[in-house]
This record gives structure tokens, C-alpha cells and sequence, in this order.
């Protein structure tokens, strides 16, 4: 299917904070017709000084609606900008990019585990809508979620919860396993016929580490530092066992051969 990028001022039709530093912003937008699940905007800030757009992954989106939704962190001025934006306001954003997880991969697998730490959550909430839409039983996914504790705040779980068992963890114990993901699934003793995930690079080492030993297929979305989301300016290269068909050496970019990558296939 030929990709369809678009840029467009898109309107913000509600903003609300759902944990302590984490906002979650929905937008009236034709990028909705486009998206799959994993896939990000890249949103421009109203600032002259701060030129470039940040990328945000897609929650969700609506087609009957028309809206996308974010999910993100205020880490920087262009998300802080976001957070405080009011109903009613807009913002350019440029979308969807990259190339989103491979749903068909979980067709006839039963124990299918989605695994995301702390904001890598959000892309894999419109997987598991999606895994759910092409008939696979709520009990054939597993949602495991990393947070920091309570005090810092959990967001999203009940959400995963109509789509997917989940288990949880957290660095302090107050909520979950205490300790990571990996810790969560190690204690449980999941055993897991695909793996798909998007977390801190730690986190993902882990995963690849896990899937590889196991001989389980797994997809990893990488986040990298991106100053223009289409491939143009190789900032966000990543190495790979494969030579790229673009830059002809062993790298790829993660705006547009990823952000999802079969976990064997990039060193990290």
C-alpha cells in the first residue's frame, strides 16, 4: 500500500494531563485515515526559535473521527508548548511516519506479549486494538508495563486492560512486580510465541537478549533522536546486520525503515 505523508494544521479537540508529567493530546486531523499502529507524528512548535518539529508516537487513532491522540512526556519546550495548549488550538503536524509493527505476524499465535516501559506504552495500545479487530481473543495478549511507581504515576493501564491481560511492574514495588518488565515476566513465567516493544534502549537490549535465546520472533520500536522524521537528514541512524538499500553500509534510519525493526535485525 503506498504510504500518503501529510502536513496540516491540526486542531486540538481536548488536552488533559494523565500522570504526573505525562499528557495525553487528541487532535481533529486527516493523518487519522493513514496511521498504523507504531507510526509517529512529527509536530511543529509555534516558537521561531525552536525550528525543529518533535516526533511523538501515535496512541490511537479514529477514523470514523478523524482524530489521532498523543501520548507523551513533558520533556523539552516543544512538548511543554503541547501540555498547555488549550481546546480549540492547533499545531502543524507532519504524519504518519515510519513503519509501523507487522500485525499479520500474530495471526495464529496464542500467546502474544506486548511489553512497553514508562511513555514507550502508548504506541502499542493501538496494537493491541488492532490484534483485537482482526479477531484474536483478549486472553491471547498480554500487555506488560513498566512505570517508576505510584508517586510518579501510572497511566494507560486500565486502557490496555479491555484488550489484554496486564501485568505490571515498577522500579520502587508500590505497584507490580518490583523491579522491570523483564523481571515481570521472568516471575510469572510468561512464555510468549511473538513479542512486540517500545521502551527505553535498556529495556529493549533485554528484550532482544530474551527473544533470541528463546528463538521467539520479536519486534522492537526504537526511539532515537529525530530532526526531521523522513530520512533526509540521517540523524537517527541505527546499526544493522543487513546493509541498508539507502546508505549502502550497515545502518538504517529509524524515521522511515523504522521505528519498528525485527529485533535481530539492529545492533543495540
Amino acid at each position: 500500500m503506498e504510504k500518503k505523508i501529510i502536513n496540516e494544521e491540526s486542531l486540538i479537540i481536548k488536552t488533559e494531563k494523565i500522570a504526573e508529567g505525562v499528557f495525553s493530546t487528541a487532535f481533529k486531523t486527516g493523518i487519522a485515515e493513514k496511521c498504523l499502529p507504531g507510526q509517529f507524528v512529527m509536530v511543529k512548535t509555534k516558537s521561531d526559535s525552536h525550528l525543529l518539529k518533535r516526533p511523538i508516537s501515535i496512541c490511537e487513532s479514529d477514523i470514523s473521527e478523524g482524530t489521532i491522540r498523543l501520548v507523551y512526556r513533558t520533556v523539552g519546550y516543544g512538548t511543554k508548548e503541547l501540555s498547555l495548549a488549550k481546546e480549540g488550538e492547533s499545531f502543524e503536524l507532519l504524519g504518519p511516519l515510519g513503519n509501523g509493527f507487522p500485525i499479520d505476524e500474530a495471526q495464529d499465535k496464542k500467546n502474544i506479549l506486548l511489553i512497553g516501559g514508562g511513555i514507550g506504552a502508548p504506541p502499542l495500545l493501538s496494537l493491541a486494538r488492532a490484534l483485537r479487530l482482526t479477531g484474536i481473543d483478549k486472553s491471547c495478549i498480554t500487555a506488560v508495563l513498566g512505570y517508576s511507581g505510584m508517586k510518579a504515576g501510572i497511566f494507560l493501564n486500565e486502557e490496555f486492560g479491555k484488550e489484554a491481560n496486564v501485568i505490571m511492574s515498577s522500579d520502587d514495588g508500590s505497584v507490580g512486580t518490583r523491579g522491570t518488565v523483564m523481571d515481570a515476566i521472568k516471575e510469572r513465567e510468561l512464555k510468549p510465541d511473538i513479542i512486540y516493544a517500545c521502551g527505553p534502549m535498556p529495556m529493549l537490549k533485554a528484550i532482544k537478549l530474551y527473544a533470541e535465546e528463546r528463538f521467539i520472533p520479536a519486534y522492537i520500536s526504537l526511539e532515537e533522536k529525530m530532526a526531521c522524521g523522513v530520512g533526509v537528514c540521517l540523524g537517527c541512524m541505527v546499526k544493522t546486520k543487513e546493509k541498508d538499500n539507502h546508505s549502502k553500509v550497515n545502518n538504517a534510519r529509524v524515521c522511515t525503515e523504522g521505528p519498528v525493526f525485527e529485533a535481530g535485525a539492529v545492533e543495540i
